[in-house]
């Protein structure tokens, strides 16, 4: 439970939902989506929620990899990267589904401290703690 909400955004979508537009209230960002090939749309080359998920999760996640780091003084590479994959497929309780790989890149880390950041931020990343019930995610070193 959130004990204080310290910043609150907004976004709507119109249209066919996956083949629709989304913008967020503020006028900041605005996508027209369209279905994927894989789930029976014409191409792959537009937005979709998937995408937006793995964009959204990939940079919150390096934002918690930060915020953790620097609660035990250590100082992340700069060329640390985040990649997450997502994927979407029927479930067997004929809803759909998620699945959601992380990868972390930490050039020049030792092992051991890297693992132990990931594991951090793992837990205090706000998408992994949404998600902590629903998907079986285990961040990995690349």
């Amino acid at each position: 439970m959130l004990t204080n909400v310290l910043y609150s955004t907004s976004a709507t979508a119109t249209g066919g939902g996956r083949d629709g537009h989304t913008q967020v209230d503020d006028g900041s960002a605005d996508f027209d989506l369209t279905v994927p090939k894989e789930l029976g749309g014409a191409s792959d080359q537009g937005m979709n929620p998937e995408k937006l998920f793995a964009m959204g999760y990939s940079s919150c996640f390096m934002g918690a990899l930060h915020h953790f780091a620097a609660s035990q003084k250590v100082k992340v590479p700069a060329s640390t990267s985040v990649k997450v994959s997502v994927g979407i497929g029927p479930r067997e309780d004929n809803g759909f589904g998620l699945d959601v790989q992380i990868i972390v890149a930490m050039p020049g880390m030792d092992r051991a401290q890297a693992e132990a950041l990931i594991k951090g931020a793992h837990h205090v990343c706000p998408y992994s703690h949404a998600t902590s019930n629903t998907l079986a995610i285990e961040p990995v070193l690349a």
